[in-house]
């Protein structure tokens, strides 16, 4: 017996942590809704879209996929901390060049760096279709979005980049109601905002 534990007993622990899934859906959610306004044609890029992708986009679901990991959840901790670090690479893309660290990314570059982002979100869109429709709607028009802005810097078509815009806007929206129904169907012990789980 060592400090009182049998030999060969094995001790669990129940650690009783909060959901940190809101806090990362609400970090890509109000940071994607912001860029693709822009996007849309409503005004340029500027530092309150760079600010909040490095820090409510970026950290802010770093620590929520950190979060993730402390609670056994492989999408939670792959989906936000992935998306917390494109959020982090995409404001540096626009930082370095302002602080004459390199050159502007060429389209071309933006284009493959949109494609992969989009393939990759495409795998965590099928592994939605065990978890919920509100994650299905997200990472569907998350991907979609990713390809649309691949294809326009590609083409260098004004016209997709703001059918882009608008349709990153639903993305985003999307995942601001996923977050927020989690919080507050959790404050009330009910369901008041139907998330859709998947039985």
């Amino acid at each position: 017996m060592s400090n009182g534990i049998p030999e060969g007993k094995k001790i669990a622990f129940n650690e009783i942590t909060a959901n940190p899934a809101p806090l990362g859906l609400l970090g890509f959610g109000m940071t994607t809704v912001l860029l693709n306004i822009h996007n849309a044609g409503f005004f340029p890029i500027n530092p309150m879209i760079i600010a909040m992708g490095i820090f409510y986009g970026g950290l802010a679901q770093v620590v929520a996929g950190i979060m993730e990991w402390k609670k056994n959840n492989t999408f939670g901790t792959t989906a936000f901390t992935s998306y917390g670090f494109f959020w982090l690479s995409f404001a540096a893309l626009n930082l370095l060049p302002m602080m004459g660290l390199g050159e502007p990314t060429a389209p071309e570059a933006m284009s493959a760096y949109l494609f992969m982002w989009g393939l990759f979100t495409l795998g965590l869109f099928i592994a939605t279709l065990r978890i919920s429709r509100a994650l299905q709607v997200v990472f569907g028009s998350l991907a979609l979005l990713f390809f649309l802005l691949a294809i326009g810097d590609f083409t260098g078509s004004e016209m997709v980049i703001t059918v882009a815009g608008y349709e990153g806007i639903i993305c985003g929206f999307s995942a601001v109601y996923a977050g927020l129904a989690q919080v507050i169907n959790e404050v009330y012990g009910k369901t008041l905002m139907p998330l859709g789980e998947v039985k």
